[in-house]
């Protein structure tokens, strides 16, 4: 994704949480002292969230054999996230497919996983299932049946997109834009004509030339607007094609007709939450978006797009691109 605007804007580029992250800030003089605040918040989360530390917290759930354990509220939130994901997509975005995706291969940072090319057998097997972890927020205690493994892929770069952008705009005090790589949050005043967002098929560069296929520009003021798809983070392990989207009925990669889903929501988590189901759903992912009154654009594997109610048929260029995820 990538965005535009009239008024003077800066912006940051590098990478954490294994994808990219870019922030761009309305008052240019206060990038600097933001994108500290950001690397500290992302350096919290990984810490609390990664399924590839094994000093995380997540991590060290897999351990507990069914026991009650006291978390960070930082972790807890991250969970209650993930659950409230899953409770609202009929368990289409399910936190239990952590041993589903191991068993695919993607059991490490994803630069490393499409350098092992062994070759696996794809076995059927649904996954856990949401319900059977229990979160008490109120002691901010979790329980994970034993040999159940957490994985918050699905939730916590949009949750983490959310959560710095509303720090930073109020510390701040200006509008602010957290991009993870293809999760984006906004906070505090827009710049004028609010965030310009390219919408497309793969997340790149903002100064290069969108890959191949369709892509869109719109425009936001506040919330958040996140792209799910199969067209990056696939891999090969040895005669199957492989990409991130777990359907948890199968504990496969999900089978859809769609290759790219954008949502736009009042969170960036819930966007995302929605892109991600409706590339599990399938063909009813547009009737269900529609359902739920969020716009969405959804690109189907032949490249034909389709639109929900309050998606914007069309939005001019304007200036450069300014951030991109």
């Amino acid at each position: 994704m990538a965005t535009s605007t009239r008024r003077t804007t800066a912006a940051a580029d590098w990478r954490a949480l294994g994808t990219s992250v870019r922030l761009v800030t309305t008052d240019p003089t206060l990038l600097d002292s933001c994108n500290l605040l950001l690397a500290r918040h992302l350096a919290e989360v990984d810490a609390a969230c990664s399924r590839f530390r094994q000093d995380s917290e997540l991590v060290a759930l897999d351990q507990a054999q069914g026991r009650p354990v006291r978390v960070s509220p930082l972790l807890a939130e991250a969970l209650a996230v993930a659950l409230r994901a899953a409770a609202a997509t009929d368990g289409a975005v399910d936190p239990t497919v952590g041993s589903a995706i191991s068993a695919l291969g993607y059991d490490r940072d994803f630069r490393l996983v499409q350098d092992d090319g062994r070759p696996i057998r794809l076995t059927v097997r649904p996954v856990p299932g949401w319900p059977a972890v229990t979160l008490d927020r109120a002691t901010d205690t979790v329980t994970v049946p034993a040999g159940v493994r957490l994985d918050l892929g699905a939730t916590a770069k949009a949750w983490a997109a959310d959560k710095a952008a509303a720090l930073l705009a109020e510390a701040a005090g200006c509008g602010v834009l957290v991009s993870l790589g293809g999760d984006t949050a906004v906070a505090g005043e827009p710049p004028a004509g609010g965030w310009r967002i390219r919408v497309q098929d793969a997340t790149g560069p903002v100064d290069e030339t969108p890959a191949p296929g369709t892509y869109a520009t719109v425009s936001i003021r506040s919330g958040g607007l996140a792209t799910s798809g199969t067209t990056s983070r696939r891999w090969r392990r040895g005669a199957h094609d492989l990409h991130h989207i777990v359907d948890p009925h199968t504990g496969l990669p999900a089978e859809t007709p769609w290759r790219t889903v954008s949502v736009a929501a009042a969170t960036c988590a819930d966007a995302n939450a929605a892109g991600t189901a409706a590339l599990v759903k399938g063909a009813g992912a547009q009737r269900w978006l529609a359902g739920l009154g969020l716009p969405a654009r959804l690109v189907a594997n032949d490249g034909t797009v389709v639109t929900t109610p309050g998606w914007p048929a069309f939005a001019p260029a304007r200036s450069g691109p300014e951030a991109a995820a």
